[in-house]
């Protein structure tokens, strides 16, 4: 095992532990308000031109689009939300494992890139004792810092209820 790959088990890790230490005890439509809006106000503070989308599956509770965003971020938050909805986890944990393991959405799942991406952004929306009930994903950013922002969000509204 080599000290990359060794890295990458530790990511990969990492990023699973953080999405089970993120597991919300309840989400109503406020709390989707104030975490849209801690998100957008934290990607404010550091000029970050993302689009930001927090959607259950049945339905979208916050979308926002910031100045240097544009229609592909929307996009590629459509593709991570799809991914993170169907699958239940990280899109950059999911990324990473694949990478790991030398296959692809479409191989794995079967599932297509024109409507899923594993790359970093899409977090699970999850609850206790229901599981994954939505997603919460930022794109404008490098794919980890995509990740970040969504999972400093989680910490923030988790850190509040």
């Amino acid at each position: 095992m080599t000290a990359a790959a060794d890295d990458v088990r530790a990511r990969i890790a990492a990023i699973a532990a953080e999405e089970r230490a993120l597991v919300l005890p309840r989400f109503d439509l406020d709390l989707a308000w104030r975490l849209g809006t801690f998100l957008r106000d934290a990607a404010l503070a550091r000029a970050a031109p993302v689009a930001i989308d927090i959607s259950l599956k049945d339905r979208p509770l916050f979308h926002a689009a910031l100045p240097g965003a544009d229609i592909a971020n929307a996009d590629w938050v459509r593709r991570k939300r799809n991914t993170v909805l169907r699958l239940g986890q990280s899109t950059l944990g999911l990324g990473l494992k694949l990478a790991a393991a030398g296959e692809t959405l479409e191989g794995r799942y079967g599932l297509t890139i024109a409507d899923h991406s594993d790359h970093g952004g899409g977090f699970p929306l999850s609850l206790m004792g229901l599981g994954c009930i939505g997603a919460v994903t930022v794109s404008g950013l490098p794919s980890a810092e995509d990740h970040g922002l969504a999972a400093e969000g989680m910490r923030w509204v988790l850190a509040g209820i």
